[in-house]
């Protein structure tokens, strides 16, 4: 008699997070879609979240997902993440390398259940500056697999971390191309910021002062030759933080106040209408562990310009699908600028989907489960 194959077992994922859903940014977002493509499989039959922080509700989850709320602190974090990791976990996966202690923990206790005794496995996400120069963190040898956002990332951390060279994978950012999509500039955004009939240069991201590097302060620098050229060019620099005083001073001692807007926080439901009002946009600086927000705006149909120096240029297909520039260089800064404004808009490029959309995602993270199973 034919022996029956045993059904497939189908696992409990531990996902432990800096903030998901209720959260924004784009660690936040990269959490969302990466819980929405593990739920998606077949083999899970249910994914736990648990994040630091959850400024906002949550709104609706993905199906066979739940996430809890954890008391403040991380004494707070850490007791309600074993104690979740009691009820017994196939796969740990450990949003961020600051968790990392907390996930050690949870990983022992969850697979004492789940696994009939055996270890749960454990994965680690890397997401940009932070894996990028040598730190304590306890457990890195006991990682199954560590995945990275871009290859630069993964490559910053394998030069100073013990990750053997078959536990790391890349898994870039992901878009919802029927979010960001090409569309006419929404005239109630141009009454907004007084940008009618001019020519947009677009920035986004947030204005951390402790985060200088993310290219705005080198723009800015270039703005008055681009605007040689572009008499009715005005940079829209969109997004908030610690250093937005700093660079509102930066604007008037370069006597651009009449050719920069800063917007301020701009919600999510609002950024595919602001990327529409850009001709162009730039994330160009030297410390992006990917750059999500370049993928959104060529969604939209604009012209990006990247980084060379940094994992920004991964977002773009190392130069196959926008422009790339050293921000230490401003001839070169300033030339790739040019030639994105220069660019007819709407030009999704063709790689964008194939390279960067859901389906292609969800794939690359159903075989990161494979090899956690």
């Amino acid at each position: 008699m034919d022996r029956i194959p045993e059904p497939r077992r189908r696992m409990r994922l531990l996902f432990l997070v800096s903030d998901a859903f209720g959260g924004h940014g784009g660690i936040s977002r990269f959490n969302r879609d990466l819980a929405a493509a593990l739920s998606s499989s077949p083999d899970v039959r249910e994914l736990v979240i648990l994040p630091r922080r959850a400024p906002h509700p949550p709104g609706p989850l993905p199906p066979r997902t739940v996430q809890r709320a954890a008391p403040p602190g991380k004494l707070g974090f850490a007791g309600a993440a074993l104690r979740e990791a009691a009820g017994g976990f196939d796969v740990v996966i450990c949003g961020h390398i600051n968790l990392m202690p907390v996930a050690v923990l949870a990983r022992r206790m969850a697979g004492k259940l789940a696994r009939r005794g055996r270890p749960a496995r454990l994965a680690l996400v890397i997401h940009g500056v932070d894996a990028w120069t040598p730190v304590k963190v306890p457990g890195l040898s006991s990682v199954d697999m560590t995945i990275a956002v871009s290859r630069y990332t993964l490559d910053r951390f394998r030069d100073w971390s013990d990750i053997a060279a078959g536990r790391g994978t890349v898994l870039p950012n992901t878009i919802d191309l029927s979010v960001f999509t090409p569309g006419p500039r929404p005239a109630a955004l141009e009454e907004r910021y007084g940008v009618a009939g001019a020519r947009v240069l677009m920035g986004l991201a947030r204005l951390d002062a402790m985060d200088r590097d993310k290219g705005f302060y080198e723009l800015l620098a270039v703005l008055p030759r681009l605007a040689e050229r572009e008499p009715g060019l005005r940079y829209l620099l969109c997004g908030d933080g610690t250093d937005r005083p700093h660079l509102e001073a930066e604007v008037r001692r370069l006597g651009l106040t009449e050719r920069v807007v800063f917007t301020g926080f701009v919600p999510e439901e609002e950024k595919a209408d602001h990327y529409r009002l850009a001709d162009a946009f730039a994330l160009c600086g030297r410390q992006e562990g990917f750059g999500i927000v370049l993928l959104e705006a060529m969604g939209c149909g604009v012209p990006v310009v990247a980084s060379r120096v940094d994992g920004s240029r991964e977002a773009v297909l190392d130069g196959a699908i926008g422009e790339l520039a050293d921000p230490g260089d401003p001839d070169d800064l300033a030339g790739a600028l040019q030639r994105a404004l220069a660019t007819p808009r709407p030009c999704v490029p063709d790689l964008l989907a194939p390279s960067f959309g859901r389906d292609a995602f969800v794939q690359r993270v159903w075989d990161v489960l494979s090899h956690l199973a």
